[in-house]
């Protein structure tokens, strides 16, 4: 059903770039829908192409991801994007100097309310906040990781909202896979997460979807194919390599609606996300309930290379993270932020591999986004946009991880 590499191909995308230092790849991934273009570059053999092969490896944790990233276990791995940024600024861990190669993925987060607060009529985020102001306890939301997209989804959403997320709620971290079950059994309130664990609360009853990511960003970064500093000092012919595969591979699955679908059946099974393609497809196919009666297909819905716009490691995507981090006191003092992501982000090799594989790139690294508050971010001044937020922190201890 899948073609492999043809021999041709391999030969002369080869006789283009130095032979790749290492040739077997081992790559970590979560269990989520956005992990598909790391998958299918491995399952299209489209890492033959290029004189690698990829060896998947399944996580049940992002902590065990990074861990294991930073050790060596891993070369690379699907990875939240400011988790990066939290390992390069040493937030809560050991400090290491980190990569990223590429973005993965933009759009197709959700934030996730449970159907017994929608029941008291909390159902979006001004619902949300006017429950709990009117009706005070402490409400618990789960991120999955303290320094993650997820994180500053649900943070963000919140405060945008009139909610403090850190005097006005609890904030936990639960590995995604635990998500809808610990929902279910009333551990949390709520909760922010790729898919499809969002569309698997509805399907099971369980919860609403209050927003979408896209709807507090609409483009924006998500994923990241990240590995360290060194290891792309050691293997840059491995890392071109590796990423123009799985560019192939995200340009294979938004080819058609039958090759997404086909990708889909295959990152349902067991070996990956695990669940069934009914739970899985609808949301990467852009088709979106809320569990409330409302239905809609969204223009921003998950996708993975949107002819490279989706894959290119914008700088001012990484500086965003860091005036995150920053706005909520997990970095004490403002980073240099274009230094810092000019030295994470590995754009002149991203260029390289896309030119192997025919991908555009655009001319800046800089782009300009319009948030859900109207707050435009652009780059151009971090510290400023940083210290703008009406609902800011100081220096504070990362997001508990809950043991139930």
């Amino acid at each position: 059903m899948y073609p492999h590499a043809n021999p041709a191909n391999r030969s002369a995308a080869m006789s283009s770039a130095l032979r790749p230092e290492k040739q077997t790849v081992k790559i970590g991934f979560n269990p989520l829908t956005d992990c598909a273009t790391v998958v299918m570059a491995s399952v299209l053999g489209m890492d033959e192409k290029y004189g690698i092969k990829i060896v998947l490896r399944k996580e049940a944790s992002w902590a065990g991801v990074r861990d294991k990233l930073v050790s060596g276990e891993l070369d690379a791995a699907h990875l939240l994007y400011g988790m990066v940024y939290g390992a390069q600024l040493g937030v809560g861990w050991q400090q290491k100097d980190m990569a990223i190669l590429m973005n993965l993925n933009r759009n197709g987060q959700a934030i996730t309310l449970s159907r017994r607060l929608a029941e008291q009529g909390a159902v979006d985020g001004p619902s949300l906040a006017a429950l709990m102001q009117g009706a005070p306890r402490t409400y618990t939301f789960a991120q999955t990781f303290p320094t993650g997209t997820h994180a500053m989804w649900l943070y963000y959403w919140l405060a945008a909202n009139g909610v403090d997320p850190i005097r006005d709620a609890r904030v936990i971290t639960v590995p995604p896979t635990q998500m809808v079950a610990n929902l279910s059994a009333g551990h949390m309130d709520g909760f922010c997460a790729g898919e499809p664990w969002g569309h698997r609360a509805v399907a099971d009853g369980v919860g609403v979807t209050a927003a979408t990511s896209q709807q507090i960003w609409p483009d924006h970064p998500e994923k990241v194919l990240s590995t360290t500093a060194a290891f792309v000092k050691h293997h840059p012919n491995t890392c071109r390599a590796l990423v123009a595969a799985v560019l192939d591979a995200g340009k294979w699955i938004e080819a058609s609606p039958a090759n997404k679908l086909a990708a889909l059946e295959i990152l349902a099974g067991h070996s990956y996300v695990n669940t069934s393609r009914d739970v899985i497809a609808p949301r990467a196919l852009g088709h979106y309930e809320n569990g409330l009666g409302k239905n809609w297909q969204d223009p921003y819905c998950l996708q993975f290379h949107a002819n490279g716009a989706a894959n290119f490691p914008y700088l001012s995507d990484g500086m965003w993270f860091m005036t995150q981090l920053r706005r909520w006191g997990l970095i004490t003092r403002d980073p240099e932020y274009l230094t810092v992501a000019s030295h994470v982000h590995q754009i002149g090799l991203y260029r390289q591999a896309a030119e192997m594989s025919g991908t555009p790139v655009p001319d800046s690294m800089l782009r300009s986004s319009k948030l859900m508050d109207g707050i435009v971010w652009d780059g151009r001044d971090p510290r400023a946009y940083a210290a703008a937020f009406p609902i800011r922190h100081r220096a504070q201890a990362p997001a508990e991880t809950a043991t139930f």
